[in-house]
This record gives structure tokens, sequence and C-alpha cells, in this order.
């Protein structure tokens, strides 16, 4: 085997196995009530519907009933297992969700009709551990490593592995859009023209997605091919489909949105297949199946020969229609697919089963920077080119193996190829987000300098008395960290920034302006729960609290607001800042605001590290450097 995809695979089982371990330790001797408050487990549900699946499957509807409002782990294409109550062993089938909205999943069960025990007691579907994600990746980097030393195949994997150049090939007629700036158009070009490898490097606010779709329109114009556009997270995936779809492509999303717009749902498969002319012959086979288990249902358990006999027939009787069923559906799903221009999915549903032997001229990987590199071979083995777009100086992928993570899982295949291919990489330099204060230090040491705001942003700012960014020093006040859990909290801190958010809205009312969306930011999770149960006793903030969010920082990313409040939380004598010496999540952080940026935290703490330092003398240098002396009443 390759060296490379050799250590890509260690790294890979040692992430499984952390993965692994963190799942048993969560459901290991837990109540389906613990498991559902960890959205791993939906109880108590109901069985809806069920009809003849794909072969020998039988699909089931179900329903929770009750707690809608929690959050959840499920998945399209995730293993489950249906339990009752009684806990008892042989009360668990295992089963496949073949379409999940909010409170409703559809799942694939390989039997002929449920057992009796789906009758009686409270029933719940628990979520399996994800082995299906980490077979995919294996399989994808055992495949390109097969490839990779055959001169025959794929120069693409050479070239992503750092043993080849990317080529590039002249266009009769460069690509140019008015409606794109410069380093847009660019970056079009840059992808039209390359034979392997292109890469859209977009910082915070500067169009990535536009830019994106225009390529992705022009790709498919100029090449005439079908392309495959894929994303880490289903959200990326669904805002790609509904602008795609807008745009008059003929789009099929694979796999289930997070998300259901009316655009979103013209997209989907399931839905495409509904609207199929053939699908009434489909539902008539159903029907004629579900006619014949109906018969054999009839027969009780104490019965003869004869009986037993016919059940049997009845039952292969419905399982050969369910054959027909199977093929049938196969032959609308290619007709659908060969007739897209566009498919869109995760990063691992690209192999669905309904896509897995699709090829295409072009992959393109939307978040690549916070895309696991063994997951983006899956989708880069089905074609000869792949665009890579993203930011590696944002967040980066999340891991569970902090082992895995050091000896360079975290290590994005867009951060490798930017630092190996530079030729094929254009960075999106104008920015249509942030006041031009509020981009500056982050231009500075992540983009070289290169960022401009555009003039449309370049001075907004809240009101001409608000200035766009502020640092405000809590050094000398006492606001001390506390140890909570795991976690770390700042009460005094939280306290300071509720109070100056409320004195901030307060000014804006007395000047009559519109309330802004606010942003409330800290690294540390208790920090933010503390904030959150803070605001409730502010009578202002709790009226306005519709428009004020208040979270980690990942749960920012991809977001913006009107003003941003970061809380640091970090305050000791040791200099020990933690989670704040990841400083591509406090770029994630700082990149969130478009009018007003205050960063709150102690000084003498974070000083030791140079990247705040430096911004504190940045602030310094614009006169956006306070100390919290000078807001509190003595």
């Amino acid at each position: 085997m390759n060296k490379y995809f050799e250590e890509q695979l260690e790294l890979l089982k040692m992430e499984r196995k952390a993965d692994h371990d963190a799942y048993i330790k969560l459901t290991q001797n837990s109540s389906a009530a613990d498991r559902r408050n960890l959205g791993l487990t939906w109880y108590p549900i109901a069985i809806r519907n069920t009809e003849i699946g794909r072969g020998d499957y039988l699909n089931i509807e179900i329903e929770r009933t009750t707690h809608k409002d929690l959050s959840q782990q499920f998945r399209f294409g995730s293993s489950v297992v249906l339990f009752s109550n009684h806990n008892a062993k042989e009360d668990r089938i295992e089963g496949v969700i073949s379409h999940l909205n909010r409170d409703r999943m559809k799942i694939s069960l390989r039997l002929d009709e449920l057992p009796d025990w789906t009758k009686d007691g409270k029933l719940g579907v628990d979520l399996l551990f994800d082995n299906n994600s980490y077979d995919e990746m294996q399989n994808a980097l055992k495949s390109a490593s097969s490839i990779i030393d055959d001169d025959d195949k794929n120069r693409l994997a050479k070239i992503l592995i750092g043993k080849e150049k990317a080529t590039f090939s002249a266009l009769e007629t460069p690509f140019h859009s008015s409606n794109l700036n410069s380093s847009q158009n660019e970056a079009i070009n840059k992808i039209l023209t390359a034979n392997e490898l292109a890469i859209v490097h977009g910082p915070p606010g500067t169009g990535k997605t536009t830019t994106l779709i225009e390529a992705i329109k022009a790709e498919h114009k100029l090449k005439k091919q079908k392309i495959l556009v894929v994303a880490p997270s289903n959200t990326a995936v669904d805002l790609l489909t509904e602008k795609l779809a807008e745009n008059g492509l003929n789009v099929v999303r694979v796999g289930n949105p997070a998300r259901v717009s009316e655009h979103l749902l013209h997209a989907t498969l399931d839905y495409k297949m509904y609207a199929h002319a053939e699908m009434k012959n489909i539902k008539a086979l159903k029907k004629q199946a579900a006619e014949y288990k109906n018969m054999a249902h009839k027969y009780k358990r104490s019965f003869g020969k004869a009986e037993r006999e016919q059940r049997k027939a009845l039952f292969d009787e419905a399982h050969k229609i369910g054959r027909e069923i199977e093929n049938a559906e196969k032959y609308i799903a290619e007709n659908i697919f060969n007739n897209a221009e566009i498919i869109t999915a995760t990063l691992v549903g690209s192999n669905h089963y309904s896509v897995k032997n699709l090829k295409y001229g072009a992959v393109f990987i939307d978040e690549a920077g916070q895309a696991l590199e063994p997951a983006c071979w899956i989708p880069i083995l089905k074609a000869d080119k792949v665009v890579l777009a993203g930011d590696h100086f944002q967040l980066s992928p999340t891991t569970k193996s902090n082992e895995a993570a050091d000896k360079g899982l975290s290590k994005t295949l867009l951060e490798k190829c930017a630092e190996q291919h530079n030729e094929t990489v254009v960075l999106l330099q104008e920015q249509y987000r942030m006041n031009s204060q509020i981009m500056g230090y982050s231009s500075k040491i992540f983009y070289n300098d290169k960022l401009i705001a555009n003039a449309s942003v370049a001075n907004h700012q809240l009101s001409e008395n608000e200035s766009p960014l502020m640092f405000i020093d809590t050094s000398g006040c006492s606001f001390d960290e506390k140890a909570d859990g795991t976690s770390t909290t700042n009460p005094d801190e939280a306290v300071f920034l509720l109070n100056h958010l409320t004195n901030l809205i307060e000014s804006l009312k007395a000047l009559n302006a519109d309330l802004p969306s606010v942003g409330v930011i800290s690294p540390y999770k208790q920090q933010v729960y503390l904030l959150k149960e803070l605001i409730k006793d502010n009578p202002l903030l709790a009226e306005n609290e519709g428009k004020i969010s208040i979270n980690t920082i990942d749960s920012f990313q991809g977001q913006e607001r009107d003003v941003i409040y970061i809380s640091l939380t970090r305050s000791n004598t040791d200099g020990v800042i933690g989670f704040l010496s990841d400083i591509r999540r406090m770029n994630v952080a700082m990149t969130r605001a478009r009018k007003k940026l205050v960063v709150i935290g102690d000084g003498s703490t974070l000083s030791r590290f140079p990247f705040y330092n430096n911004f504190i003398k940045y602030a310094e240098d614009l006169n956006a450097y306070h100390s919290a002396w000078e807001y509190i009443a003595i």
C-alpha cells in the first residue's frame, strides 16, 4: 500500500476508535430518557405506516410523539435500532434511515413483517454507532492507494498527494461577469482552465458561495458534463442546492435536506421520483404486494403444513413483486440521474447506493477547510478534476481523537494543496460584510493584508457615535475565571458584558435607531450557558431576546450579525488561555460582525500570547482600546 494512504488509514483507525469509545461511554447503562436528551434516541414513537420496500425490505414510517423540541443527531443513511421499552434482548430490530424530517423518519428493515412486540408497550429508536461513514472513508482511501502507482490511472490523485503538478489549458474566451469583482472572475477562470485542480480561498464575507454558483454554471456550460457538488454539512449542501436550482440548473439532491424549502423540495430525489410518470405503476405493485402480505398475516401461529406452505407462497409472491419494485425504482432513479446536470450530496452521501457508480466531469467540494481528508476522497475518486473551496484559516474539522488530530488528521486536503500547489489558488479579496476596522486585524494576520472592504461596507457603523471596534481590558478588575467542570466561566465578565450591551441598546433607542442584530460569543460552553441565564434577569435584554443570539464560536460559523460581543473569559495570573490559543477559531469569532465588534478580556492574561498582544496594539492604534474601569460606576 502507498505510504501516504497507509498513514491516512492509521489516523482514521484512531479516529474511529476514539469516536466509538465516546459513543459507548455516552450510551452504556444510560436510560432511553438520557439518550433522548443527547439526541441519540426518539422515545416514545408511534408506527404510522408500513410498506413494501426495495427487494426484501419492509419500510416503516415512525413519528416521535413527545419531546419534539429536542435536538437530534439522526441523519439520512444512519443505522438505527427499533426497540421496545421491555428492554428484552430479542426486542430489537436493526435498520437504516431511508428518509428523515424533523419528527418523522422511514426505516428500512430486512424482514417480512413486524414482530408482535411492536404492538405492545412503548417503542423507541436508538441511533447506532456510525460505522458506515468510517467504512466509506476507509474504502475510498484503499481505492485511492490502489490507483496511485498506476501510471495510466488518475493523475488527480497523484497531484493531490504532491507527486505531480497541476496543469491548465487556455480558454478561447476568458470568463467575465460584470456582477462579480476581479478576484471572483479570476477564481472562475482558474476553475475553467484547470485540468485537475483549482482552489477557491474564500475569507469571511468575500462571496465564496456566489463565486461557486457562477463557476458551476460556467463549468457545465463549457464542458456539458455532469457535476458533483458536495460539502461536509447538510446545511452547506442545502444552500448550494437551493442556489443552483434558482439559477435554472437541473439539480438532484441526494439525501434529505436539513431544512425543507420549496426550491429544495423540488430538487430532492424523493420528490422527483414521486413525480415521475412511472411511479403510478410502482404504486400499483406496492398495493398488490401489500395485499399478498395481508393475506399471509391472516394465518395464525398454530396451523398445519398446507397453511404454512400457503403462507410461504404468499410471502414469496410479495418478495417477487418487491424485486420488481426495486428494479422499477432503480430505472426511475437512473432516468432522473441521467437527465440531471448537477448532483448534490454530503461527502459520504455521494456514495449512496443510488449514485454509487456515477462518474462526473468535475467535483466541487465546498467547506473543504472543515472536511476530514479521508471523507474528501469519497467524491474525488468519481472525477478527474476537483475544485476545493473554503478557508483553512477558519474552523478546522471536528475530530474525536486528539492523537489523530495532532498526528495530521486535523490538517485538511485544502490546506495541504494550498501549500503544495500555490498556482491553483485564487484568494477572494473583496469582502462585503465588515467595516474595514473590524476586517483589518484578520486581514493582517491571516490573509497577508490582502483583503479589501467593499465601499458599501467599508465605513458602515451603528451610528456616528458608535465606533466599529472596541477592546475592553478587564485587567485589575478582579474578574477572575472559575473552573466549571471541564469548562471555564467568568461570572463578573459576563455581567459586565451584558451591562455594556444594555447601555448600547439604550443609547440606540435614545437616537430612535433600529435595534441591531446582536451575537454574543464565548469559546466556553459554560460561559455561554451563564450568559443565557443572566440575560433572563435583564428586562431590556429579555424584551429583545429575539434579536440577541448567544452561543459558542462553532455555532456562529457562516453567520453574521450587526454587532458581535466576544467574552474571552480567561483571567488568571499564570497566563493560561486554553481554547483561546486556537487562533483560527478566534478568526471566525472576530469576523462575524458587520458594524461593531466588542472584544472583552483580561489584557494581562492575554498579552502573553502574541496573537492577542498584537490585537491589543491594533486596537490601541485605532483608539479602540478601553479599560473596563471606564464603564464601572465607582
